[in-house]
């Protein structure tokens, strides 16, 4: 079997996407020994390792991200170019791979994703959700969606929503409990907490940069929003969540906002990429179409 004809900066941004060569290999429709024979080409030509192979997933090298991420740039540019000059000038084609959280991708993403297929027949949306953060960099996604403060990077995070965190509890349960009237009374309640990664998921933290925190607690816990939305909603204690996720049951009435007056800590919704002129302009458009979509079905923040 043969490759189709690649250049070396179409090849190493496919590779550079995969996350094992076997997956490479699969995408062109040949063989892994195809794939790893022109990969050793092209190191030897170049003069550098471009891909480790001591593990069973794909990692590039130092030498191997610089040459991605020079590869996605050129290639991206490239691909504007041609929309630009090209028939389908008006609409957008290709493929592009969006990773994000499962709650968030579920409620918003995919259907904002799916308004932009619609709207463009040759565009491919591959969205893919999971509990766990993703490390844009050596992957095959054009950006990720993530909530929340974002780690030091040299990544580029563009801000799609502003968002907080806010302390909710059902009616029922306040009539009940009693509406707690400082932060220390949260302590005396019955808390619903969500276990996240490895954040002290216990403290609950509050004022513009979270530097208030709160020790809660209650014997409910989850590692699902929607579970502890569920038990909140029943009436079994108090949750922190996004307002994003809340707003429609704080509107109908169905929750209550608890200690409205406190500064709650923000966790804004960005879209975390490589450099925004490394990234093809349907990806670009798909970043600008969430940050549209968001802005009409989640309530804005001050």
């Amino acid at each position: 079997m043969e490759l189709p004809e690649l250049d070396d900066l179409q090849f190493f941004d496919g590779i550079a996407r995969a996350t094992t060569l076997t997956g490479s290999a699969r995408q062109w429709g040949v063989n892994v020994s195809t794939v790893s024979k022109r990969l050793a080409r092209l190191e030897r030509r170049l003069g550098v390792q471009l891909v480790n192979r001591s593990t069973r997933r794909l990692s590039l090298t130092a030498e191997g991200r610089r040459y991605a991420e020079g590869a996605g740039r050129l290639l991206g540019q490239i691909a504007d170019l041609e929309d630009d000059i090209g028939e389908q000038r008006a609409g957008l084609r290709g493929r592009i791979s969006v990773h994000s959280s499962i709650g968030l991708g579920r409620a918003h993403i995919a259907p904002l994703l799916g308004e932009l297929a619609a709207a463009h027949s040759d565009l491919e949306v591959d969205l893919e959700l999971s509990h766990l953060p993703v490390h844009v960099a050596g992957t095959p996604y054009d950006f990720a969606v993530r909530v929340g403060r974002l780690p030091d990077s040299r990544l580029h995070a563009r801000l799609l929503h502003a968002n907080r965190r806010v302390v909710c509890a059902a009616p029922g349960y306040l009539e009940r409990r009693g509406e707690p009237r400082t932060l220390p009374d949260l302590a005396e309640h019955d808390c619903i907490v969500i276990r996240e990664n490895d954040t002290d998921f216990m403290n609950w933290r509050f004022g513009e940069e979270g530097d208030q925190a709160v020790r809660v607690a209650g014997a409910m816990v989850s590692n699902d929003g929607d579970v502890a939305t569920e038990w909140c909603l029943a009436g079994r204690g108090m949750v922190m969540r996004s307002l994003w996720q809340v707003a429609p049951l704080l509107r109908d009435g169905r929750l209550v906002q608890v200690l409205p007056e406190i500064p709650s800590p923000r966790a804004d919704i960005y879209a975390l990429s490589r450099p925004v002129q490394a990234l093809p302009r349907r990806a670009r458009e798909a970043i600008e179409h969430l940050r549209r979509g968001l802005a009409t079905r989640l309530p804005e923040i001050d």
